[in-house]
């Protein structure tokens, strides 16, 4: 039994064309994605790339990942990342325990979060772990032309607002059971806090990779 990383990157993204070949610090975004899992050899035995895409495909290779070519029907707009995953494990003869699914729009992750997030889902002795942030934003509906506040009353300050959590989509850890049952998350999926600058980065727009281009130069990021 052996832990594999999985990374979907699909080639037709429509808000930012082409996003996951696009050059951040200098290589391509999905690499950076690559090259985060391999800083852990003892802990992911195997990288994979999912993708429709022979230019994805391509990069993927250069940097020593493995491909598992994605068929067309599990490739639109509307596809649930689980389908991906099931696809990769399906596709392997080997035995996985446990997948890693490291998104690519999630470039930068913080220093050692991949070995002390398994450590917590090892102790743990979950079926699933994701990581979270929290929020310190105040939000509101608009029904009938007014600003209804949902977590928070008026005058209160945003130091008092009660917790409430975002999935920053830095990392997955989830059971391969789990995903051939076509789920990411079990019933109790573990959070994991993190509150770091890069949990704010998820590249879907032009915005958002101008904002990891000035997280990068700022962080001083090393690859």
């Amino acid at each position: 039994m052996k832990n594999i990383a999985i990374i979907p990157a699909r080639g037709g993204s429509k808000r930012l064309p082409n996003k996951n070949i696009l050059l951040l610090g200098g290589i391509p975004l999905i690499a950076h994605s690559i090259l985060e899992a391999k800083k852990f050899p003892n802990i992911i035995d195997e990288i994979y790339v999912s993708t429709d895409d022979l230019k994805i495909k391509e990069i993927a290779l250069s940097y020593g990942a493995k491909v598992v070519d994605r068929p067309i029907e599990l490739s639109g707009d509307f596809e649930p990342t689980v389908t991906a995953l099931k696809h990769v494990l399906e596709e392997l003869s080997s035995n996985v325990q446990t997948v890693f699914l490291l998104q690519p729009t999630n470039p930068f992750r913080p220093l050692n979060l991949i070995s002390e997030a398994y450590s917590v889902f090892l102790e743990k002795g979950v079926e699933s772990l994701m990581t979270v942030t929290r929020n310190h934003q105040k939000f509101g509906r608009v029904i009938n032309n007014a600003f209804i506040p949902f977590n928070y009353k008026i005058g209160e300050r945003s130091q008092d607002l009660e917790p409430l959590y975002f999935e920053n989509g830095l990392l997955y850890i989830i059971s391969s059971n789990l995903i051939l049952q076509s789920k990411i998350m079990g019933t109790k999926p573990f959070p994991m806090i993190v509150d770091h600058l890069f949990a704010s980065v998820d590249i879907d727009t032009q915005d958002d990779f101008d904002f990891a281009k000035y997280v990068f130069q700022k962080s001083k990021i090393k690859i």
